[in-house]
């Protein structure tokens, strides 16, 4: 008499090849990925025709003892305000621009350009100096 026995059906997964296409497909990923380049915007110039007209900005100086001075004259906000909205009423093409010193807190200079959104001043930029 023969003894026959039951084959049991497997019950494992082999993932030894998985696991190596995967890392064949990191390998070509850690290869290919520095060649491409999206982070690079080819911006366009500008030439002289379309630069903007030259009226100086108003000037706000944002010094470190927190006072705001319009033509070196400090001023609280609610002159500073008027002032600034009677030069606007003159040459409605002026921009304002903040210029702070470099050890003054951030929010400082925001909390200026953030009265001058709320009071409808559009143009407002910050003052910088060219790195030499």
């Amino acid at each position: 008499m023969s003894r026959t026995r039951k084959r049991r059906m497997m019950n494992q997964i082999n993932v030894v090849p998985y696991i190596d296409v995967t890392l064949v497909l990191l390998v070509i990923f850690m290869v290919t990925a520095p060649m491409t380049n999206p982070g690079v915007v080819d911006l366009p110039k500008v030439g002289q025709a379309l630069r903007q007209s030259q009226v100086p900005p108003i000037v706000l100086t944002v010094k470190l003892n927190k006072k705001i001075e319009l033509d070196n004259q400090a001023m609280e906000r609610d002159a500073l305000l008027l002032a600034v909205r009677q030069a606007l009423t003159k040459a409605p093409a002026r921009s304002v621009v903040i210029a702070a010193d470099k050890n003054v807190k951030y929010d400082d200079v925001i909390s200026v350009m953030d009265l001058l959104k709320q009071n409808k001043v559009d143009k407002v930029g910050l003052l910088l100096s060219p790195a030499q």
